[in-house]
């Protein structure tokens, strides 16, 4: 490819002409469905070869993309009408009906479920065409310049940060790489994330077992080892393409909500190693989705809702980093104490980290966490590390990101804990269960010193107000229960009067 550093620039210019295309999230899906059936395309060559070209597609043959989408520049290659004509009247009907059946192979059934809600915004034919001539330089047969396009296509992840709400799919690569990192994944292993959006957590994990690779056995295991389930027809699209350029030929990522199972119902099957995620908060649900957890942890927030998924999907002796919001850390309503009683009671959380705000800006400036805990025995102690934004930055931004080496700190202190007291707060320090369960599970510990002045969105403002006011509110009632008790007062009699 000639041009691979402005790859995306080249796509961008052209598509602003295009009438249909409105905003960053429509030219990112736009580009996603076409980088799909391209990579796709690279891979069922590769296929066929391994089956001494007995490989039959799923995709009939007009609809495959070296029949309609290659340009021989003979003036054959469809353009104009005639190809808006054929992608919206052929070959998106023809993928969104494939017949799909309990023995299709997974790497065939996920062209249908990558298209069921896919669309082509673009209405211009001839602008159609020269997106398309653009993605089919890439080679992908080139091990190098494939490579290349990998990272590539992580700044097109990148970008959906700052593309209005479906910058909830993109976990900073910098938070997800120091996860696997500091969770050590071990060949053998497997690793799930049940709301996985664009794949970043799995693609971690996959770059830390890789260095581990010696034999056939372990590529096996390595081609094995992740699980994903992704709610959203769009970073599922991506997330597939994503584990495609990675070189997982039959990734076990499910267009599906996990929320949508009895959790009292997992068996052993359904467990992994590992879990690293981080879970959607401060969305909802369904009300009907409360029915499939027990009543005590039946949340209406869905980072709580996922964290008892984690909590009865997490094998025995296995490791779960979870990225959370503060929220969840000072939360004392009921289903939040539930969740994290059975945390503490139940396995071991070893480790929270604080992390600095505007981590994922400019999606969310909420403050988040980096739970991490075992399945091993109930939690003796906890240690809490306050990561400080690093010097020189007073907000991380699209053109100064979080970046690995911003957690150095923490790396460094990781194997060799001590408290740590400066300016006259606690940065680092060690809680015992018994001083935790005192504070009524109010695991609001460490925390950063000064407010940060800034301007959070009406939505988010509204929501760390309602969960602020509903843990107080908990609170004033779990105190003013502890007096009458006290007092031997008991205000249902009163009441009566």
């Amino acid at each position: 490819m000639s041009s691979l550093s402005n790859f995306i620039k080249r796509l961008r210019d052209i598509m602003r002409n295009d009438a249909g295309i409105n905003g960053d999230a429509q030219r990112i899906e736009q580009i996603a469905w076409m980088l799909f059936l391209k990579v796709y395309d690279a891979k069922e060559e590769d296929w066929n070869i391994d089956e001494d070209g007995k490989y039959i597609s799923i995709i009939p043959e007009n609809c495959r993309w070296q029949n309609w989408a290659k340009d021989d520049h003979s003036g054959k290659a469809m353009t104009g009408d005639s190809l808006l004509d054929f992608v919206d009247n052929t070959l998106f009907p023809t993928l969104k009906k494939l017949e799909i059946t309990p023995a299709t192979p997974i790497k065939k059934m996920i062209v249908k479920t990558t298209f069921e809600d896919a669309n082509n915004y673009m209405k211009d034919g001839v602008l159609l065409r020269q997106v398309i001539n653009i993605i089919d330089e890439i080679d992908l047969g080139d091990y190098e310049e494939s490579h290349a396009f990998g990272e590539i296509y992580e700044s097109i992840l990148r970008e959906l940060q700052s593309a209005g709400s479906s910058g909830e799919f993109y976990t900073p690569r910098a938070v997800t790489d120091f996860m696997a990192k500091m969770i050590k994944p071990q060949i053998g292993e497997t690793i799930a994330d049940f709301a996985c959006g664009t794949g970043g957590f799995l693609i971690s994990w996959l770059r830390e077992l890789e260095k581990q690779i010696e034999t056939t056995g372990d590529q096996e295991a390595y081609d094995k080892s992740i699980y994903g389930i992704e709610k959203k027809q769009f970073p599922y699209m991506l997330c597939i393409t994503n584990m495609l350029l990675h070189g997982i030929d039959v990734p076990r990522i499910y267009h599906d909500n996990s929320l949508l199972k009895d959790i009292l119902d997992y068996t052993e099957t359904d467990r992994f190693d590992v879990v690293l995620m981080n879970p959607p908060y401060g969305g909802s649900e369904k009300s009907e989705v409360k029915n499939h957890f027990p009543s005590d942890l039946a949340s209406s927030e869905t980072a709580d809702l996922f964290m008892s998924v984690i909590i009865y999907r997490l094998r025995k002796n296995g490791r779960a980093a979870v990225i959370l919001p503060d929220g969840f850390l000072f939360g004392t309503d009921n289903a939040k104490i539930a969740i994290k009683k059975k945390l503490f009671s139940e396995f071991n959380l070893h480790t929270v980290i604080r992390m600095p705000h505007s981590v994922f800006a400019p999606y969310t400036s909420i403050t988040t966490n980096i739970l991490f805990f075992d399945n091993t025995h109930p939690t003796e102690e906890t240690w809490y590390y306050r990561l400080d934004m690093p010097d020189g930055y007073k907000n991380f931004s699209k053109t100064k990101p979080m970046k690995l080496e911003h957690f150095t700190p923490v790396i460094e202190w990781w194997d060799n804990r001590q408290e740590l007291y400066v300016d006259g707060f606690d940065k680092a320090k060690k809680y015992t269960v018994k001083e935790i369960v005192d504070r009524t599970y109010n695991i609001d510990l460490c925390g950063f010193p000064h407010e940060e002045e800034e301007i959070l969105p009406p939505k988010e403002l509204i929501q760390q107000y309602q969960e602020k006011r509903a843990s107080l509110n908990a609170d004033i009632d779990r105190i003013l229960a502890q007096i009458t008790d006290i007092l031997g007062i008991d205000l249902t009699e009163e009441d009566d009067k």
